[in-house]
């Protein structure tokens, strides 16, 4: 039986073309008055909005005084992100509670600090009493997204000074947060998939000894077992996600929140609904989704040929979802390559001989080389195309058996860590609301009385 409650009825479809035929705006007159769509020039470089300490995205560099495009780097507090995965890897340590610090508090941790910040988190990483059964278990959502923003300002009630945005009480606030997200992210799945799929249903309790990336494989499965290469990558993921500068959507979003004087529960869960969207977050989803449907086309996946005509397909709106594009492929900032891409590649390898999918790795691999040519070829392009940060990560996931309602909160997982930052940078330096200006093209009309309306 359909659900009244959804129900797009003639009325509502009728409305609907009246909002659009109304809502039509001639795109030349951008160009006219010199608005940057999606607040950026043609080349993708943003519209200055503010200023941070925090992360620095970086694609181009001087030549001659003169601004050239150069290889993506990324900077957490002025320390480079590859050297931050470097320093991890050779110690044989995990990596996402240190990143977390240097991002809040602006300085890499000594040994004895992030003992203690660990130790913090784990005493946070515990919901308050009745939480998984009165409010996760009830009603849950078939989109994790959802679930987790629905947990978050339900925190709100549980917290005696929800509203209070003086620093230390914002810290505790996203601290405990950080802590909680992987939590709410997986409970919140094992509650669907046990009343909407019939699953055995989980609820397993977080070690306080064990990392971010170790506790999550650790309540996500049945057995609560994991190998270290996977915890290892996993948690190389959660680093490069961390944080991506003050102008990527959901960042941004918690400024412009942060902003008004809200509380924290409040702004975090608008970065969550940015976030959730197909064209931030959920975009490793449409390349995992993508990259099935070329398996039941390409017959010979070392067949470039093959391979390129498939992704000519895509451009021309002839295959997948028929959008035009090649998702995975490009970036708003990047040109010549994201750094965190090329991190997470040098990753992948390994973890598909573990995973006995070397000939999958191939496959992205001939496509992350093939796909730029093709778009070259295809379109005008200002600027050069590279694989991003999602054309690996959602590889990374299906090889780690995470199920691809949990792809975007792992994002997430990640990415509260750079909204903290920012939020406490946002109320830190006390600036004025964030309110950009709008130009109106609609002309003056005169009244129209009632009786006269046509």
């Amino acid at each position: 039986m359909a659900n009244v409650y959804s129900e797009i009825t003639p009325e509502i479809q009728r409305l609907a073309e009246l909002c659009q035929e109304n809502g039509k705006i001639d795109p030349d007159l951008y160009g006219k008055y010199d608005v940057k769509r999606g607040l950026r020039d043609i080349n993708g470089k943003g519209v200055l909005a503010g200023l941070t300490e925090i992360s620095e995205v970086r694609a181009t560099k001087k030549v001659d005084g003169k601004e050239v495009p150069c290889e993506g780097q990324l900077f957490y507090r002025g320390v480079n992100v590859e050297d931050i995965i470097r320093g991890c890897v050779q110690d044989h340590r995990f990596g996402f509670e240190e990143t977390t610090y240097l991002l809040l508090f602006g300085e890499l941790p000594t040994k004895e600090q992030l003992v203690d910040f660990n130790q913090l988190l784990a005493k946070y990483r515990s919901l308050p009493t009745s939480f998984v059964r009165d409010i996760i278990m009830k009603a849950p959502s078939r989109d994790m997204m959802n679930t987790l923003a629905r947990s978050v300002l339900t925190l709100f009630s549980y917290d005696d000074f929800a509203s209070d945005i003086s620093i230390p009480n914002v810290l505790r606030q996203c601290l405990q947060l950080i802590a909680l997200f992987p939590l709410l992210s997986v409970y919140g799945y094992q509650a669907y998939r046990h009343y909407h799929d019939g699953q055995s249903l989980y609820i397993h309790s977080p070690v306080a000894e064990l990392s971010t990336a170790e506790n999550i494989l650790h309540i996500l499965r049945p057995d609560c077992k994991y190998t270290m290469l996977e915890a290892r990558v996993l948690d190389i993921a959660l680093i490069l996600h961390a944080e991506h500068g003050g102008g990527n959507n959901s960042t941004f979003t918690t400024h412009v929140v942060s902003s008004s004087g809200t509380d924290t529960y409040s702004a975090i869960a608008a970065a969550l609904g940015s976030l959730k969207g197909p064209k931030h977050g959920g975009a490793n989803i449409k390349v995992v989704q993508m990259l099935e449907d070329l398996k039941t086309v390409v017959k010979d996946w070392t067949d470039e040929e093959e391979i390129s005509a498939y992704l000519r397909r895509l451009l021309h709106k002839e295959a997948f979802d028929k959008a035009g594009l090649i998702y995975g492929m490009g970036h708003a900032v990047y040109s010549l390559s994201d750094p965190r891409a090329k991190v997470m590649e040098s990753f992948v390898k390994s973890l598909s001989e573990e995973k006995n999918r070397i000939e999958e790795y191939n496959l992205y691999a001939a496509i992350a080389r093939l796909a730029p040519q093709i778009i070259a070829q295809e379109r005008k392009i200002y600027k050069g195309v590279s694989p991003n940060v999602d054309f690996f990560s959602g590889f990374i996931y299906s090889m780690l058996d995470l199920p691809l309602e949990l792809y975007t909160p792992i994002f997430a997982i990640a990415r509260i860590s750079g909204w903290s930052a920012h939020r406490i940078e946002e109320l830190t330096n006390a600036g004025k609301i964030i309110r950009p200006a709008y130009r109106s093209v609609q002309e003056e009309r005169a009244y129209v009385p009632m009786e006269e309306r046509k």
